[in-house]
């Protein structure tokens, strides 16, 4: 008599529920990162839309000095925010108009828009430094930027002196703002 061994074929119950579980718990720790990432690809039109701002007092600095950026700052804050508003960004402004001339970008966050509706009105701040600190009257050189959200950690490690924190959370900035 012969015996005929059976071979197996497929997989067990088991098996299958292990590999069902283990995609869910890499589901369940993926996705928090996923949506964190795509607010901050959101995000990121703030910093564009103060890229333009950014220029102007830049421009103004190099024409002028701290009167350029007081004359520049005064002029783009006279522009209706709905002419500077866009589908992530309610408003941008130089505040103060004088020294340390922050340039101030408002988050728009609308159950429509994709953003968490809890950071709506919170904002993204970028602050002028020549040569590390505020601009003066004497300043001579470029205009570099640092941006900060509720923390200025990135602008703190460059040694930017001239720093005005936001309030956007740092989870949600990009990582030139954290």
């Amino acid at each position: 008599m012969k015996i005929v061994k059976k071979v197996q074929q497929g997989f067990t119950l088991i098996e299958l529920m292990i590999v069902v579980a283990i995609i869910g718990i890499l589901a369940a720790v993926a996705l928090p990162a996923y949506q964190d990432y795509t607010v901050r690809a959101k995000i990121s039109e703030a910093v564009i839309a103060g890229s333009s701002v950014k220029s102007l007092l830049s421009e103004a600095f190099q024409t002028d000095s701290v009167a350029g950026l007081n004359a520049a700052s005064v002029t783009y804050n006279a522009v209706a925010a709905a002419q500077k508003a866009s589908k992530y960004v309610t408003d941008i402004k130089v505040t103060g108009g004088a020294t340390p001339w922050p340039v101030v970008v408002t988050i728009s966050a609308t159950a429509t828009n994709g953003l968490p509706t809890g950071i709506n009105g919170q904002t993204i701040v970028f602050s002028p430094n020549v040569l590390k600190v505020t601009p003066v009257a004497t300043s001579q050189g470029a205009i570099d930027w640092a941006c900060a959200s509720a923390s200025a950690q990135t602008a703190t490690s460059r040694g930017l002196g001239n720093k005005t924190l936001g309030t956007l959370l740092a989870t949600y900035a990009p990582s030139e703002c954290k």
